[in-house]
């Protein structure tokens, strides 16, 4: 019996231990993966809206990973951001790491300088695929002062002047399907290259959210949440007035390319933009992120009912409209004088800052389609990107 009772209590010993062990155990992870994921605290950025990245944050590092669009393989490239001097975590050898603060800054894509404005990070910039595309002033005042070099973009991309330069990241355009094949000789050289997809997300809210990208290169992660959360508030009042308009009017948009009308597709931000305008568009149950390829005879029909035409590429007056196809006169936009193109704040030089600080704007940009479209919601709104074709 007394052999018995020892075997019964260290048995039900043991199990405490275990079922204590455990419990610590469960509680300890639970603890480190919280202190991981909020190692910064309130200076995470939190991703609301955007599909195409994400960002984990652990103890001296963040983990960025930008996101497959259609590909079966979720995560195409990732990317650990490490401060200075700091070794790269185990377990993560073979990704690119990206030294932050970010310092220097090659931006192939003159959205990627939004971006970097946005973050108060011009002074990042060092190198532009092209300097003839530039809006911003204090990016202007760089070039002009030789602190930013032009390096080509995707397709002419002088990977020589590159390497010398030794930015601290590339940041490209493209789908992120594409392979980094291209830029394989950058990252051989110890150069990450990052490839920006803003364009395949779903809302306008998804696309602006890419600064938190920025926010995160060069650890400004309060400042642009305070700014993103502040555009955020204005962006779902306006959509919410226009979304409630009694009436929507009938929208196209765009004009042929080579004899191709790409026009946005139902999943498109550009589509969301429209419904949220309070509109109706003719492709808003198409499928795709992108555009539809679409000839004339497609659009035609639906143009000569229309009540608005929107953005007839870069033509800037009725006349040059119909000096390219006299059938546009039909349209009955044309007939009644309701087109309106997004180069207010054009320049001579082809330079449009609607595809710069627009990008990072769409409470602006919703300001003034609803301002096109319903006139009477916003009586006191000044049209901000887009003007009259007459």
């Amino acid at each position: 019996m007394i052999r018995y009772k020892s075997n019964v209590l260290f048995s039900w010993f043991n199990y405490l231990l275990v079922v204590v062990f455990l419990l610590y155990s469960c509680s300890s992870d639970k603890k480190k993966s919280s202190e991981a994921q909020n190692h910064s605290g309130t200076g995470n950025a939190e991703i609301k809206y955007a599909k195409g990245f994400s960002i984990a944050y652990y103890e001296g590092f963040k983990v960025l990973r930008i996101n497959s669009g259609g590909n079966k393989v979720k995560d195409t490239a990732v990317y650990i951001l490490l401060a200075k001097d700091k070794p790269v975590p185990q377990g993560y050898e073979t990704a690119q790491v990206i030294r932050t603060p970010l310092k220097s800054l090659v931006a192939l894509s003159s959205s990627h300088i939004a971006l970097a404005d946005f973050a108060d990070a011009v002074p990042a910039l060092t190198g532009l695929g092209n300097l003839q595309y530039v809006s911003n002033p204090q990016v202007l005042k760089r070039v002009a002062e030789g602190k930013i070099k032009e390096t080509g973009d995707e397709s002419t991309l002088n990977t020589e002047l590159v390497i010398n330069m030794k930015p601290g990241l590339v940041m490209v355009t493209g789908n992120p399907d594409d392979r980094f094949s291209r830029y394989s000789t950058l990252i051989s050289a110890g150069i990450p290259v990052m490839l920006n997809s803003d364009w395949l997300e779903t809302t306008p809210l998804g696309k602006a959210e890419w600064v938190k990208v920025m926010g995160a290169l060069t650890d400004r992660e309060p400042l642009v949440n305070e700014k993103f959360n502040a555009l955020e508030k204005k962006y779902n009042i306006l959509a919410e007035l226009g979304r409630n308009a009694v009436h929507k009017p009938k929208i196209i948009t765009g004009m042929p390319y080579k004899d191709t009308w790409y026009v946005p597709a139902g999943e498109s931000f550009m589509a969301r933009f429209f419904e949220d305008a309070g509109t109706t568009y003719n492709w808003s149950a198409s499928k795709g992120t992108g555009s539809l390829a679409l000839s004339f005879e497609m659009v035609a029909p639906v143009a000569l009912q229309a009540d608005f035409w929107l953005s007839p590429g870069a033509l800037s007056s009725k006349d040059e409209i119909k000096a390219v196809d006299s059938r546009y006169q039909q349209f009955k936009p044309f007939r009644q004088n309701k087109i309106y193109n997004n180069n207010k704040r054009a320049t001579v030089s082809g330079t449009n800052d609607y595809w710069e600080s627009g990008t990072v704007n769409p409470q602006l940009v919703l300001a003034d389609l609803i301002g096109i479209f319903h006139p009477e919601l916003l009586p006191q709104h000044e049209l901000y990107y887009f003007k009259p074709v007459k």
